[in-house]
């Protein structure tokens, strides 16, 4: 009897290792993308850099991404930012976090920064907090969501991106830069008179 109890449990703790170990994002909405980051900005991609840390059980790849800050939208970060994530390569190794974003030296991001240097994607929704600028066609810098799907109006946020942006032209930069400040801006405006 105890052998048959054995078969039972011993699949089902090993099932809930893999289930513990997974991560699970909502989407977020616009208003949460704004209200949760302490830091918002432009930048381009200037260095990356791997490197072990840790020890023991905790000895784990980190990937230091630095930006030139084109741009800052909220909070103060600098003229030249840094943010430590979780993955990278070193010494032919490599340890990938599933649907976090993949930097390269050169592009240009609009990202929303929560828990820097604690977080292990210092993005708010991971992937969600991460907008690839690219030109169209016309000249014109657009935004690709975390999911690669052109932003065309910030209510597709954490909605169904494909949908939206498959019935409306993407939205340019500038207007999606102007939509976050007006957001800080209300946001701030509700707080003070909370207080």
């Amino acid at each position: 009897m105890k052998k048959s109890i054995g078969f039972l449990v011993y699949p089902v703790l090993f099932s809930l290792g893999f289930i513990a170990n997974a991560t699970t994002v909502i989407p977020p909405k616009f208003d949460e993308l704004v209200s949760r980051a302490q830091v918002i900005f432009d930048g381009e991609v200037t260095g990356l850099q791997s490197q072990w840390i840790g020890e023991g059980a905790h000895h784990r790849i980190v990937t230091f991404v630095t930006f030139k800050v084109n741009e800052s939208i909220k909070g103060d970060p600098g003229t030249t930012y840094s943010m430590r994530m979780l993955g990278g390569t070193v010494d032919g190794r490599t340890m990938r976090v599933t649907d976090a974003p993949e930097f390269k030296v050169g592009e240009r991001r609009i990202l929303f920064v929560e828990n820097n240097g604690s977080q292990f994607i210092p993005l708010v929704g991971i992937q969600h907090g991460s907008f690839r600028v690219e030109r169209d066609q016309s000249g014109r810098d657009t935004l690709l969501t975390g999911g690669g799907q052109p932003l065309a109006d910030v209510n597709q946020l954490g909605g169904d991106e494909e949908a939206i942006a498959k019935t409306k032209a993407a939205l340019s930069l500038n207007d999606f830069k102007t939509a976050i400040q007006s957001r800080v801006r209300q946001q701030a405006e509700a707080r003070a008179k909370i207080q």
